[in-house]
């Protein structure tokens, strides 16, 4: 009978292993549904406009914040760049504002804001702009925390973006002088294959007029969710594009459709979504291409 009993009291407690005490109440875990996803699924790099002093009182005291600071000159302990967190990843930071990439809007909620101490541009008279440049010590600083964001919340490399990508019509951040190819080099951000590149150039100029319709369609699949699609390069495609050529094609963004930039948005989308959904989806036949060793 003793050894019944307490063959019973350790059934009925491993029974109860699943629940758990609140305040009030229990919860019971048992039934774990498996229709989730990570609530962090974008890393978002920004720039601050402002020196390390200023930029710490407006993310911590002003109405915008980051979870991450990366200072003008990062200091080290034991040969290792500090950063500076400011908000728990757990928590959500103001940091993207009215944002839209792919089928998302309101990136607050699912990515992690990284902001980089950095001038930004100055403007001469004539209206040209000369973009600050990142210090080196900066990128070393970004590159283990970006990587290390990445693996724990297992984010593909394309979903790491910059403010102007989800937010082309007002923002400009990281700008033109951020090292993306340098990044994507160490895992981190989207770069097209110049082999492809040059494939879907087929023999055309860089800066030769591309399919305005093509690329607006291009930019749509990839990610640029505001852009029309109205075969028109109106001034908000002309941002879009040149938010584009910020991240993707630094030397030039002029705004306009050419047939690199086309290119470009076509091996992005070959690389790093789905080229024949694309195709069918909007109706294009497959542009033609003259492969390496043609």
């Amino acid at each position: 009978m003793t050894r019944n009993l307490l063959i019973l009291f350790v059934f009925i407690i491993s029974g109860c292993s699943t629940l758990s005490s609140r305040q009030g109440y229990y919860v019971d875990t048992s039934y774990p549904s498996r229709n989730t996803s990570e609530r962090v699924q974008y890393v978002v790099l920004h720039y601050t406009v402002s020196n390390d002093d200023y930029s710490i009182y407006l993310l911590t005291k002003g109405q915008v914040s980051s979870h991450y600071l990366i200072p003008s000159q990062p200091t080290q302990k034991d040969n290792q760049p500090v950063v500076l967190q400011l908000v728990p990843e757990e928590l959500k930071a103001w940091h993207a504002g009215d944002s839209h990439w792919r089928y998302h809007s309101g990136l607050n909620d699912i990515s992690i804001g990284i902001e980089i101490v950095n001038e930004g541009f100055s403007v001469d008279k004539k209206g040209n702009k000369t973009w600050a440049p990142f210090n080196q010590s900066q990128i070393s600083a970004l590159i283990p925390l970006v990587k290390d964001i990445m693996q724990r919340y297992n984010i593909p490399a394309q979903n790491i973006v910059g403010h102007s990508d989800i937010a082309p019509l007002r923002k400009e951040d990281p700008g033109r002088a951020f090292p993306w190819e340098t990044l994507a080099k160490q895992g981190i951000g989207a770069w097209p294959d110049a082999a492809t590149v040059t494939n879907y150039l087929s023999g055309r100029s860089a800066y030769e007029p591309g399919n305005v319709l093509l690329l607006q369609k291009a930019l749509r699949f990839y990610g640029y969710a505001e852009v029309p699609l109205s075969g028109q390069l109106d001034a908000q495609t002309q941002k879009i594009i040149r938010a584009f050529q910020m991240h993707f094609r630094p030397r030039n963004i002029e705004g306009k459709a050419d047939a690199e930039t086309e290119a470009i948005a076509l091996a992005l989308i070959e690389k790093y979504r789905d080229m024949s959904r694309f195709l069918s989806s909007n109706q294009f036949e497959r542009p033609q291409v003259q492969h390496v060793g043609d």
